[in-house]
């Protein structure tokens, strides 16, 4: 049984030997220490959103709308006895967090992928591991605890089987299929950079290993720099699917014995199709901000999908994380599990394993103390009683 709010005391003893932490203690802080020193074109992947960047906003400010209700006086378990666990999707997780599926960590560390599975099998929480990777499947399996495979389904069946076929022999518990990414959202901050990483190579990794993808290459793309640019261009036309429907997702089930969790949902009607389709899960997001400016913030059609579907499917809840207390508010409307994503990318860039170690763990304290001062011994506790409407 972790304590993850032990952290909090690791610090003030260190601090009586005049040692204070070397990396920020809030999302925030290590949002703005990883702009000033990433490269400006790999912050601003990482930061960046679709057009005015509204929804990325709303994903934040949604939170806003409401308060927890601590209770006292319940006799609570102290941080030893806490039990912050749970079981998603057949997956045991130390507590209801797995890092949220980020493509192209090499902008920010040559081993980002393996770098992120060290730290989540070391703290017991889940890894969502992108299609768009610098490391391939195996690589990061091979290092993961307990991790999911996230899908962008390619414009070709064979591939998308192909990908689903190496994840689960690599290991993976579970595959999450992205459905609001058929294309790339206008993101300015890219477009002010002219700066697409996948076009120079990066964040292709599962594709060049990939016996399928590789059979459409004259050419083998290690050979020269003429048959990495085919490759590149070949991979162009395979991203992306704007002709996947809610059935293809039981072609999916015919394809793996995993559990299948559909993420980027956010109307009731495509979480009943996506459930009757054969999905054990949906995934309430609006992919950060990234993709549709002016759509909806992720918590606000959160209450609506539980209710909709999460009588049938497990309801985990991505974009707009970023404290302990967000994660009790996310939970007490409904959702089993949150991905969380920015913060630790951030903290990959600025100090490489230290970095995703130190913003993880900050999160989870923060969870864990919250967790504790509310009265809550473990995630169960957790409903609409413990959260207020504010306006």
């Amino acid at each position: 049984m972790s304590s993850f709010v032990d952290f909090q005391n690791e610090i003030y003893l260190q601090g009586l030997a005049g040692s204070v932490p070397a990396l920020p203690m809030t999302a925030a802080g290590l949002e703005a220490r990883a702009r000033e020193v990433l490269e400006p074109a790999a912050y601003a992947y990482v930061a960046g959103s679709a057009s005015a960047e509204r929804t990325a906003a709303a994903n934040l400010a949604a939170f806003e709308k409401y308060r927890l209700l601590p209770r006292m006086l319940r006799g609570t378990s102290g941080p030893d006895a806490r039990d912050l666990s749970v079981e998603v999707l057949g997956t045991r997780l130390a507590a209801p967090v797995l890092t949220a599926p980020i493509g192209v960590l090499g902008l920010l560390h040559e081993r980002g992928e393996t770098v992120v599975a060290d730290v989540t099998r070391e703290l017991g929480i889940g890894m969502v591991l992108s299609t768009a990777a610098s490391s391939t499947i195996e690589e990061a399996g091979a290092q993961a605890g307990d991790w999911w495979y996230q899908l962008y389904w390619p414009n070709d069946m064979e591939l998308a089987r192909s990908f689903v076929e190496r994840a689960e022999k690599s290991g993976a518990k579970a595959i999450v299929v992205t459905v609001d990414t058929p294309s790339l959202g206008w993101r300015p901050r890219d477009l002010e950079f002219g700066h697409l990483p996948f076009l120079h190579g990066k964040g292709i990794a599962n594709y060049l290993s990939d016996p399928v993808f590789r059979a459409k290459l004259a050419t083998p793309p290690e050979e020269s720099e003429d048959a990495m640019r085919m490759a590149v261009l070949t991979w162009a036309g395979l991203f992306g699917n704007h002709g996947l429907r809610a059935a293809d997702i039981g072609k999916l089930r015919e394809w793996t014995e995993l559990p299948i969790a559909v993420k980027g949902v956010l109307h009731p009607d495509d979480a009943r199709q996506c459930v009757a389709a054969g999905a054990d899960a949906v995934i309430v997001s609006n992919h950060g901000g990234r993709q549709v400016d002016g759509s909806v913030a992720a918590l606000d059609a959160l209450p609506t999908i539980v209710a909709t579907v999460g009588d049938r499917a497990d309801v985990l809840f991505d974009s707009g994380v970023r404290t302990g207390s967000d994660i009790m508010i996310a939970l007490s409307l409904g959702a089993k599990a949150v991905l969380y994503g920015r913060p630790w990318a951030y903290g990959l860039g600025i100090a490489g394993r230290d970095g995703v170690r130190h913003a993880l763990r900050t999160l989870l304290a923060d969870f864990d103390a919250a967790m504790g001062l509310s009265g809550c011994s473990n995630v169960a506790d957790l409903s609409r009683a413990f959260i207020s409407t504010f306006r």
